[in-house]
């Protein structure tokens, strides 16, 4: 990695600051329902304390837009913390200012402090260079462990570091090394599979792995596109409309480009768009005009897996069907299945294909499951991302 990471500094007796992604998904009454992104922090922050390091973790949480909104206050994240670290967590009611200032300066080797929603100021998302500035006085030295925000110019993220030096955490350098090398120079043969509702979404993705990839497989409703591009009629399903020439032109570009690109041979159709409605699986030329593909049928998710076989690296985004509905889940779980049976370095994306892996009890056998969803498409794409470009060199 030509980044510096946390073991190419030296933090002991230092003051770090670690910009985690702790957005995670909290239910009404304020109670956290799903922490791995917490979890997945966890190797560097007790790297840090075993290093006597004072840890300073700021974040952001839900969308306040530059405004303090109770239901999104950090201080639940700050107590799950503490029970999965086993030790105290601080909280500072602010991320500037005098109480961040005093809290962080009081602040002992050993010891973990968590700041209060970085979004409750209108300056972290604009990227102000004075919000960057007064983050910067808490510490030494800042660890980026956030993925998920690393496509984001935000204070937090790029502006600090024209203050105090940056290195990537743990988790960063995973990412680093498995989205952005693996996919840079992945070993052959390598299959991407990209899913999901809409190819406006995954436009650069698939038009960078095109040049890269021996397998392209399409599912999920972008399918519905690529289906109504070559003619087929596709009845009430999504498509589209608009986007039915650039459909065209990747399946040339794969053709020029003697990829292997996959698209379903039959569908999951259904009379709705509920989880009791009425369904069955027909040959992509027999769909209803009155009915609307919500999975790939049985054959592709046969021919999908089968492409696996063999392959060196596989990258998966975006589900098959409507996988929350279990009548639409057969293709994304096949699929799933899949991706964890293979032998293959496996690069896992995007919250609802994290999800069928976790549905189906698989996510220990993915080589790596990537923690950020706009971030990883940004990354898949070849795009430059400014939390990393900000790290200090080698």
């Amino acid at each position: 990695m030509e980044k510096k990471s946390l073991k190419d500094i030296v933090v002991m007796g230092k003051k770090v600051l670690v910009r985690v992604d702790y957005n995670v998904p909290m239910d009404k009454a304020g109670n956290i329902t799903e922490d791995t992104r917490i979890r997945a922090t966890l190797p560097t922050l007790e790297f840090l304390l075993a290093q006597n390091a004072a840890v300073i973790l700021a974040s952001h949480l839900g969308r306040p837009k530059g405004a303090v909104v109770p239901e999104f206050s950090l201080k639940p994240v700050a107590e799950r913390l503490a029970k999965l670290l086993g030790r105290e967590v601080l909280f500072a009611n602010d991320c500037v200012g005098p109480e961040a200032e005093e809290k962080a300066k009081a602040l002992k080797g050993g010891q973990i402090l968590l700041l209060e929603n970085l979004r409750f100021h209108k300056e972290e998302e604009k990227n102000d260079p004075e919000f960057s500035r007064q983050l910067s006085v808490l510490a030494d030295v800042l660890v980026n462990d956030a993925f998920g925000v690393s496509h984001r110019a935000h204070a937090s993220v790029e502006g600090i570091t024209k203050f105090i030096p940056a290195v990537a955490g743990f988790l960063m350098e995973k990412e680093i090394l498995f989205v952005g090398n693996t996919v840079a120079n992945p070993v052959a043969p390598f299959v991407a599979i990209i899913g999901g509702a809409k190819v406006s979404d995954k436009i650069g993705v698939i038009e960078n792995l095109l040049s890269k990839v021996n397998t392209l497989i399409i599912g999920g409703g972008m399918a519905n596109t690529f289906l109504a591009a070559q003619g087929y009629q596709t009845g009430k399903s999504l498509v589209e409309a608009d986007k039915l020439e650039l459909a065209k032109s990747l399946i040339e570009m794969a053709k020029k480009r003697g990829v292997n690109l996959l698209l379903p041979v039959d569908v999951v159709i259904a009379e709705k768009f509920a989880a009791d409605a009425a369904h069955k699986a027909v040959a992509i030329d027999a769909i209803d005009p009155e009915w609307m593909a919500l999975d790939i049928g049985p054959k592709t998710a046969e021919i999908y897996a089968k492409a696996l076989e063999g392959s060196k690296t596989v990258v998966w985004n975006g589900p098959m069907g409507v996988f929350e509905m279990d009548a639409f889940a057969n293709g994304t779980e096949t699929v799933a299945k899949a991706v964890a049976a293979s032998s293959a370095t496996s690069i896992v994306g995007g919250g609802d294909s994290i999800a069928a892996l976790e549905k189906v009890g698989l996510a220990a056998k993915i080589t790596h499951i990537s923690t950020g969803g706009g971030a990883s498409l940004e990354y898949l794409e070849g795009k430059i991302l400014p939390g990393i470009a900000a790290l200090a060199d080698k």
